[in-house]
């Protein structure tokens, strides 16, 4: 009996070598591959929607339906505080990020000639409900209530409300089931007067927290509304400009990132909100969207370190260059990550393909595509326990973006250095990681021929329990998490004294 363990136990780093090239294959050099080959198309240049897209909707879609549908059978949004703000706002964020994504998607696959495989919609008509259900589930709105009282739908809220607005028109849009029409309208309707009533042009999101591109979003939302239900906010939209006008921007001219809504008293601007109100501007005022753009590039834009991207803070004032907050992100040397990553949808609606090829270069090269089709970056940037899957839908939401009517696509741009170190970066440590467990295998083989190997039962246990462990986590947890624990089996057997 022992000499059968023994000799099994002798095979085991054998296995465990081939199981280290797995992991290999499945962290870096798939991924590697699978950057390479999205770096090529040629649709990351252009007003093309490119193949990550498509790969990330195919792979997204099932799970953000069954997780969106579970979150609002749970109930645990309910429970949440106002002063948590990734779990309150990711979730419907996310989620109507995804809905206009599946609208441009479907938009596109109607556009073509030869039409590949169901449409869209029909795709993911699960998930469509899914995020609709959950933006509009009252348990979701928890936080506003107690930010604005029983009456949170009747008076400013900005932010919520236009994202009621926007699921509830992405529905319609998608599945031509008129049932949120009646509330469409109301939210819609009650919005516009209030904004059109303000002293400014601004509401706040919530009590004394006034974000001015909140609002754009909120004023292109009620747009975009109009087109499903007969109504005309073109007077107001033309009124709406007020709030982003002379004293209401910030001294270059930009929409700020915060305003007193009250007085108008505009604060400075910020990357993660130019962005934002430059992917909004376009479908109202497209040559005021224009002058900004062209502003905050020349003031925001930053090429160091062989990284591109829009800047969170300007150079010459105090704002730091390496910083985190729940909007911008991380801020690595200046860049936003928030501000480059929103500057993808940005410069693509704007047309500016020329600075969208190389946010979109880098988006690709540190998204860590992984051969499931989740992104592995994204996921862990994203808020696990409440949002897990923000990440991914932002990145398709940016990734299907068109330039908006009337504007010129300007072409061009350059691969940053960055990306290229990047994607060397995949092989590379999948060759160490590799190498390392061919030269433990090695060192193994020498001392397992001429020394006893310790308690050969108990590690014999060890390895097979953490295998079971791993297969289990995988069905339950998904393939990443299951080959993430394989690694514990890798260090046994331990090496024999000797």
């Amino acid at each position: 009996m022992n000499s059968n363990i023994h000799a099994t136990l002798r095979a085991i780093p054998r296995l465990n070598f081939m199981l280290a090239v797995g992991l290999a294959a499945y962290f870096f050099f798939l991924p590697g591959l699978t950057v390479i080959r999205d770096l090529a198309d040629p649709a990351l240049r252009t007003d093309a929607l490119p193949h990550a897209a498509q790969r990330l909707f195919r792979a997204l879609t099932p799970r953000y339906a069954r997780w969106a549908k579970e979150r609002v059978a749970a109930g645990r949004a309910g429970t949440l505080s106002v002063n948590q703000i990734a779990a309150t706002e990711w979730p419907l964020f996310g989620s109507v990020f995804y809905l206009w994504a599946v609208e441009e998607l479907q938009a596109d696959w109607e556009r073509q000639s030869a039409r590949r495989g169901p449409a869209p919609r029909a795709f993911a008509r699960a998930a469509i409900e899914a995020a609709t259900d959950l933006v509009l589930d009252p348990g979701h709105a928890a936080w506003v209530k107690e930010h604005w009282g029983p009456d949170y739908l009747q008076r400013e809220n900005v932010f919520y409300r236009a994202l009621l607005i926007s699921a509830m028109t992405s529905h319609f849009n998608l599945t031509d089931d008129p049932r949120h029409l009646d509330f469409l309208r109301a939210q819609t309707v009650s919005l516009a007067a209030e904004l059109d009533r303000s002293p400014h042009g601004l509401l706040d999101d919530y009590p004394g927290e006034c974000y001015p591109t909140d609002v754009l979003m909120a004023i292109a939302s009620i747009r975009r509304a109009d087109e499903i239900l007969g109504t005309d906010h073109t007077a107001f939209a033309a009124r709406a400009i007020r709030g982003f006008q002379g004293g209401r921007l910030d001294g270059r001219g930009l929409p700020p990132y915060m305003a007193d809504a009250q007085s108008g008293f505009p604060t400075s601007a910020r990357g993660c909100g130019l962005s934002y109100a430059c992917m909004s501007a376009p479908y109202l005022w497209p040559d005021l969207a224009r002058t900004w753009y062209a502003r905050y590039e020349h003031d925001f834009w930053q090429e160091r370190f062989g990284l591109h991207g829009f800047r969170e803070f300007l150079a010459e004032t105090s704002g730091p260059n390496w910083y985190v907050d729940v909007d911008s992100g991380p801020v690595l040397g200046g860049i936003g990550v928030s501000a480059s990553a929103f500057g993808v949808a940005a410069s693509r609606i704007l047309g500016r393909f020329d600075r969208a090829y190389p946010l979109s270069a880098q988006m690709i090269v540190f998204s860590w595509p992984l051969p499931n089709g989740a992104l592995l970056t994204p996921r862990i940037l994203s808020n696990a326990a409440h949002a897990p899957y923000l990440g991914e839908a932002c990145i398709l939401y940016n990734l299907t973006r068109r330039a908006a009517p009337g504007m010129t696509p300007q072409t061009g741009g350059r691969l940053p250095p960055i990306v290229i170190g990047a994607t060397a970066v995949y092989f590379l440590l999948g060759l160490l990681f590799v190498q390392s467990e061919y030269r433990a295998l090695r060192r193994w083989r020498k001392r397992a021929a001429s020394a006893p190997i310790r308690a050969p039962r108990t590690q014999l246990a060890v390895w097979l329990t953490a295998l079971a462990t791993a297969a289990v986590i995988a069905v339950l947890y998904g393939s990443t998490l299951g080959a993430v624990t394989l690694l514990i089996a890798l260090p046994f057997p331990l090496k024999p004294r000797g």
